[in-house]
């Protein structure tokens, strides 16, 4: 059964490139790149020649019957690779992996370089649980929304981010999560790698003070656990709208707090929801109060 080699490329310095995965480069009768000429350096440094064949975002879905075609017909193996780093990690490769595993074919995992677990490995965050994001919007607006959305979730996150915007990105979260940590790595692996850790307040100055930020790839962490969240208070209508709702459902039957948990699983959030049933309830008592 033809296989398909998921292999991770150093993500600057060559020699994190394992025994296993050059065995695997010999081994294999094509690779499939995000871009022919970075991964032909790479082969050309370790003395493989290999045929290549290009598979990046543009035009992967388009490469798929050809290269999942050869391996059926000619029943040989491929290695997917990457420009640095674990293919499919925020870069192409996802729909190669799934069509071939969706065929029967065999997809085994190279493992190696990733820049998410190395940034995650020096933060000194606690990284139980984290989640990665990738690339962040551009755009102000939708880029401070999207930072007020993470900021809600598991405290500890991954971005990447272009050299050209990672100062405008740190701003950004300094102005509302001030003291949130981060740790922002540069280069990581390479000659003139740089980690700086630091509030986003800290780090978002260091940026902008230093003539070369604008140099190098940046992989940051950042950690809302050190961050105290501003509370967000419902409008007064939202409020007056939610206590009517609960209303509704008692009126129906529902106890107070089956009202809640069902407005919950409509996807109200749990906090507007106690301030609305705590508005309600001094309501039902100042109601009762000035009855009697």
């Amino acid at each position: 059964m033809p296989t398909l080699y998921v292999i991770a490329t150093p993500i600057g310095n060559l020699s994190d490139l394992s025994p296993r995965a050059l065995e695997t480069l010999h081994h294999v009768s094509l690779v499939a790149a995000e871009d022919t000429r970075v991964t032909g350096a790479l082969l050309h440094k370790f003395g493989i020649e290999k045929p290549l064949i290009s598979c990046h975002r543009h035009n992967e879905s388009g490469r798929l019957q050809e290269i999942l075609g050869r391996m059926a017909r000619e029943g040989i193996d491929v290695a997917l690779t990457t420009d640095a780093g674990t293919p499919a990690i925020s870069d192409p490769g996802n729909l190669l992996v799934k069509e071939a595993a969706a065929a029967g074919m065999d997809v085994v995992a190279i493992p190696g370089c990733c820049a998410v677990a190395a940034a995650l490995s020096v933060s000194g965050f606690s990284a139980g649980a984290f989640a990665f994001y990738g690339f962040l919007p551009r755009e102000r607006g939708s880029l401070r929304k999207k930072l007020d959305d993470i900021s809600r979730g598991i405290p500890v996150c991954v971005v990447y981010e272009s050299p050209h915007r990672v100062t405008a990105l740190v701003q950004t979260l300094a102005e509302k999560y001030p003291d949130c940590s981060v740790c922002c790595c540069c280069d990581l692996t390479k000659l003139f790698e740089k980690v700086i850790r630091g509030s986003a307040k800290e780090v978002a100055a260091h940026l902008a003070d230093d003539p070369k930020t604008e140099k190098g790839e940046y992989c940051l962490v950042f950690d809302f656990s050190t961050q105290a969240m501003p509370q967000e208070q419902p409008e007064p209508a939202q409020e007056q709208s939610l206590m009517l709702r609960l209303v509704a459902l008692m009126l129906d039957g529902a106890t107070a707090q089956q009202a809640i948990a069902k407005l919950s699983e409509q996807g109200v959030r749990k906090n507007d929801l106690k301030r609305a049933a705590l508005a309600l309830k001094k309501w039902i008592t100042a109601t009762a109060e000035a009855g009697q």
